[in-house]
């Protein structure tokens, strides 16, 4: 087999999920799968957690379409609000909630559901600090002022936007809990939601009733929690492992090895079937289809090439999610279950 080869571990995945589920105390697990649960199927993730998390998270319309054509009956809450009609539409035919974070938003859910006979769900996002998605005060006001239409709001919900400062997260809670209040004097009880990872490990209290648990879920944690909370310290497991098939065996004879002047420290060599294309990083000799490894490898067989985001990340400036997401892009994925 040509392809790299992404194992991914869903009883990990599962098990992460018991730990942040037991963390909020009681609130609803959202499930992030946006970005194809950061590079680990979304759909197969969505059916392990069956029974743990009682909603899932996507980032594009067309990813909720996808949940629902695999099967997944649960709430499914898009992230991005929807930026044509046609992907209102969508949306809502697949019976999907969508964060409203503007006026515009709101105007673009209505027009559809007058023009179609529908109802769209919704939930307010307001702006605290973040400053990305999310109504600031004079459009929550507005948006409040609006006549009820065919939105059904449900839930309203923020994010913060660095959940390691305690100073910023309490200032960001307080507005946001400022908010709600006025959107609950609106539409009734609503679902209340500002937390996602590292909001539930700066204080449980932020879970209110739903934490988003995004990274956390895939064995990793947002960056500036250690060494208070470390993956290893809550008992967290990384769900991925990746592995390429040793295409060729050699022996150094001068030259590179791959591009460049690099020259091994000794003349065995392997040639790995992966390069940056399979989403791994380019450093040294690391082609776009294969990687020249200094080390005695068997022809055919397979090298454990990926199996660490943090320490990826670390050694190319970056952050566990990024890598994470690029895994895997030409990648066969094999499931296993503890």
């Amino acid at each position: 087999m040509q392809q790299v080869r992404v194992v991914v571990d869903l009883g990990a995945i599962r098990s992460n999920a018991r730990r942040f589920a037991a963390l909020a105390n009681g609130a609803a697990l959202c499930a992030v799968v946006k970005a194809d649960a950061y590079g680990h199927g979304a759909a197969m993730v969505a059916h392990a957690l069956r029974g743990v998390a009682g909603s899932f998270a996507v980032a594009l319309v067309s990813e909720g379409a996808a949940l629902r054509h695999a099967g997944v009956a649960e709430d499914i809450l898009a992230l991005v609000p929807p930026l044509t009609e046609e992907e209102a539409l969508r949306g809502i035919a697949y019976g999907l909630t969508f964060l409203v974070t503007d006026l515009a938003d709101a105007a673009l859910l209505e027009a559809t559901c007058e023009k179609y006979g529908l109802f769209a769900r919704c939930h307010i996002k307001v702006n605290t600090g973040m400053n990305r998605f999310g109504m600031d005060e004079a459009a929550l006001a507005a948006f409040l002022r609006r006549p009820r239409g065919r939105l059904r709001v449900e839930g309203v919900a923020s994010h913060f936007y660095c959940p390691e400062d305690a100073a910023a997260a309490a200032r960001q809670f307080a507005l946001f809990l400022a908010a709600c209040a006025r959107a609950e004097d609106a539409f009734g009880r609503l679902q209340k939601h500002i937390a996602a990872t590292g909001g539930l490990l700066a204080d449980p209290a932020y879970a209110m009733d739903m934490a988003r648990v995004g990274i956390g879920l895939y064995g990793y944690l947002p960056r500036g929690f250690a060494p208070a909370a470390t993956p290893a310290a809550l008992g967290l497991r990384p769900a991925m492992r990746a592995y390429a098939r040793v295409a060729a065996v050699r022996k150094y004879r001068g030259g590179g090895m791959g591009y460049g002047r690099r020259a091994p420290a000794g003349e065995d060599l392997a040639v790995l079937r992966c390069g940056y294309a399979d989403g791994l990083f380019r450093e040294g000799n690391l082609c776009m289809d294969a990687r020249v490894a200094e080390m005695r490898g068997e022809k055919y067989g397979e090298v454990c090439v990926f199996s660490d985001a943090d320490a990826v990340a670390e050694a190319n400036h970056t952050i566990s999610y990024e890598v994470l997401a690029r895994m895997g892009g030409r990648a066969v994925r094999d499931y296993v279950d503890g």
